[in-house]
């Protein structure tokens, strides 16, 4: 495909224009935005293929891009965001605070599957700190590995594994308030 072949590249932004539209939406949570981004992904990635070396992955390295591309927007619009190998949401002692956590284990699966549910957990991934998300999303919704999100993200792997697990616990916090009502309604119920 370094060659130039325009078919190759139809393919390439056939097969990955929809998962790059998602993360920069995710990223930036504008739709027109997102579609500048996807579309300064593959102008970028067009000029920029005779020199991919091939040392990561080609999806990798598309993602990469379209991340930069929305930082970059990003930035433009606010400055202070930053994405940085150190983590600031730490409390004064050094430790990650989390509260209580409800355990849903018990609820029908069509509870937790529903349209309802889904757009509560599209609220609650939105709630998360922009390291912290994406990190989750290339993890967890676009299912790159925790390498290929470190490369993706410039990060080290032992970063990425501290985000993930840190934007999991967060989300966790938050779906444990949700379903917790939930969890007490049926409880509730059963004891009537």
């Amino acid at each position: 495909m370094r060659n130039g072949d325009r078919k190759e590249f139809a393919r390439l932004v056939d097969a990955y224009s929809t998962p790059i539209y998602r993360l920069a939406l995710k990223i930036l949570g504008n739709p027109q935005d997102a579609e500048d981004v996807l579309q300064e992904t593959f102008i970028k990635a067009l000029s920029a293929l005779p020199t991919f070396e091939g040392r990561s992955s080609l999806s990798t390295w598309l993602y990469r891009i379209a991340v930069n591309e929305a930082l970059m927007l990003l930035r433009r619009r606010k400055p202070e965001t930053l994405l940085t190998d150190n983590d600031g949401d730490e409390n004064e002692s050094g430790e990650n605070e989390v509260s209580f956590l409800i355990d849903w284990c018990c609820l029908p699966e069509e509870e937790l599957l529903s349209e309802e549910a889904k757009r509560f957990l599209d609220n609650a991934i939105a709630q998360l700190p922009e390291n912290l998300r994406l990190v989750f999303w290339l993890r967890d919704v676009e299912g790159l590995s925790i390498k290929e999100t470190a490369e993706t993200l410039g990060l080290s792997e032992t970063n990425v594994k501290t985000r993930l697990l840190r934007a999991r616990l967060k989300l966790r916090e938050i779906l444990s308030e949700y379903y917790g009502e939930r969890v007490e309604v049926r409880s509730e119920q059963d004891a009537a």
